[in-house]
């Protein structure tokens, strides 16, 4: 999963357990299909109707709600880095979160960084944002897991590990570089993700590369005992909105070398940070990590606390905080 995918799935699953009824929206193959959908559902009660409605997304309504709504704007990565998505995309995305923004009662994103960002670019006060952080399911990478017999017969015995969609953003083509230009280290390279949007070139560096193992999608236990068996976890994304990937790494015990991109200085702790996100800067840094032992393994324990602290029951209390407040408008 994505991280959207895997903030709808736990936000729904903590509402349940706390006697909320969650439905979903109606939606379909089609995106646009969909936003005509999320639309009507938009104008189809009466401002009496309580229930509320949240877009958990981006993006939502091209109508003003008539029920008490929500909508959750994740990052803005376009405005620090280029090639997210192309110039269509792009005014496409911003044109339907503007509408999503100023379609609904209440606006909550996953981090301070995220928070600057929407405020500065859509023109939203700041005091207006609720933020509120993900939380992640620490058990489930804490709890020791196996590798599926298909996953540990690709696996080499140490490896650097990469996990998450395969994107611009991500910066893979760069850490591929990056691995190469540590060869000698005789550390290959492990992804596990599937193809995002744009990912074409990215995907062709990953599979021509001698020095890369690619597995596309796993299971989310075998992403925990990757993460439980890597020498070291490598995200040097150029913007992240959270940063999902760097917390299950600690999590689950291991060394975490990633960037201060976006929120990634809010969430990567106690993290190795690279110097710069070039090729040579992420191969140094990646030779820095495998060579400091003590790091190595003071950082384990320092990383598994740190990640304790982002928890899913507090994430949805503050999501029903916010509920509440656009309920009693």
């Amino acid at each position: 999963m994505g991280g959207n995918t895997t903030y709808a799935r736990n936000l729904a699953a903590g509402l349940c357990t706390r006697g909320v009824a969650v439905e979903s929206l109606p939606y379909t193959d089609n995106p646009v299909t969909t936003m005509v959908k999320e639309s009507v559902e938009a104008r189809r009660y009466p401002e009496s109707y309580r229930d509320v409605l949240h877009y958990v997304a981006d993006t939502g309504p091209l109508l003003r709600t008539r029920r008490p709504s929500v909508v959750t704007v994740h990052g803005i990565a376009s405005r620090w880095i280029d090639g997210v998505r192309n110039a269509r995309q792009e005014g496409v995305w911003r044109t339907r979160v503007k509408r999503a923004i100023a379609s609904t009662d209440a606006l909550i994103t996953v981090s301070e960084s995220s928070a600057d960002d929407i405020s500065d670019i859509f023109g939203v006060d700041r005091a207006l944002i609720d933020v509120i952080p993900h939380g992640i399911d620490f058990e489930l990478f804490r709890q020791p897991a196996g590798l599926s017999p298909d996953v540990a017969a690709k696996v080499p015995e140490r490896f650097l590990l990469y996990v998450g969609n395969i994107e611009p953003r991500k910066n893979l083509e760069a850490l591929v570089d990056a691995v190469a230009l540590v060869r000698k280290l005789g550390m290959p390279l492990v992804v596990a993700g599937k193809p995002a949007w744009n990912s074409d070139s990215a995907q062709r560096a990953i599979e021509s590369s001698p020095d890369v193992v690619y597995l596309g999608f796993v299971s989310d236990e075998d992403r925990s005992a990757l993460m439980q068996r890597c020498a070291l976890f490598v995200f040097p994304s150029r913007y992240e909105g959270f940063g999902f990937p760097v917390l299950e790494a600690m999590a689950a015990g291991a060394p975490v070398l990633t960037s201060h991109a976006g929120a990634l200085r809010e969430v990567a702790g106690p993290a190795k940070i690279l110097e710069a996100l070039d090729a040579p800067a992420i191969a140094d840094g990646i030779s820095r990590a495998l060579g400091d032992s003590a790091w190595q393994e003071s950082v384990k324990p320092k990383g598994c606390a740190w990640a304790s602290g982002f928890t899913w029951d507090a994430s949805v209390d503050a999501h029903l905080g916010v509920y509440k407040k656009v309920t009693e408008r």
